[in-house]
């Protein structure tokens, strides 16, 4: 059984997660001393990004009533069986990002979200945008107030009319990651009245 929620893992514990995105290298040394390294999961997505993302959410849980809260969160996920919305804090906003150029005929365009250094660019599908007033679309710098649809389950923008050729079309907005827990079982401990403990709360990021 496989599926997803889309709601958000409580914002007040994942506010002090631990960790980031993480790769699939392969690493060969061969007789005379040099390196052959494979990026095993970026040969798999060719440009799309390659990392997964794994967090430790327990540092967060600090009162009785959040462990209240991620016991019934917990459940109703049943473990790793469901996936969820999980807000990654030290990277949740992206703005100014480039989606693509208009052709006059598509109509939809992805939410990506783009990280450059030292000439490199890794691109980054974005599937769960959050749309509390973050989502902006703009067409050759100049916002599209209306004219747009967004699909929040896929971060897919459908225009009612397609972009003209060679329109850039671009986005600004706040997202979350696709997690799911990385246990099916639960290991937490009431240490006082106020304060509940979990050791490892690990959520690791799922495809789009």
């Amino acid at each position: 059984m496989t599926g997803f929620h889309e709601v958000q893992f409580p914002p007040d514990i994942s506010d002090e997660a631990s960790g980031g995105p993480g790769y699939s290298t392969t690493v060969v040394t061969t007789v005379s001393g040099h390196e052959l390294r494979n990026a095993n999961w970026a040969a798999a997505r060719g440009n799309w990004a390659a990392a997964r993302g794994n967090w430790n959410v327990a540092h967060g849980l600090k009162r009785r009533d959040q462990a209240a809260a991620l016991i019934a969160f917990f459940r109703a996920r049943k473990g790793r069986a469901y996936g969820f919305r999980f807000k990654d804090w030290t990277d949740y906003q992206a703005f100014a990002q480039a989606l693509g150029l208009g052709d006059g005929a598509n109509k939809i365009f992805q939410l990506v979200r783009r990280y450059a250094s030292g000439g490199e660019i890794e691109t980054r599908i974005i599937a769960k945008p959050v749309t509390t007033g973050t989502v902006k679309i703009y067409r050759d710098g100049v916002e599209a107030v209306t004219g747009w649809t967004l699909n929040t389950a896929t971060g897919l923008v459908t225009f009612t009319t397609a972009p003209g050729s060679g329109v850039q079309v671009m986005a600004d907005f706040d997202f979350d990651v696709p997690v799911r827990f990385d246990s099916d079982q639960m290991d937490i401990t009431i240490e006082s009245y106020q304060l509940g403990s979990w050791g490892q709360i690990q959520v690791a990021e799922i495809r789009p």
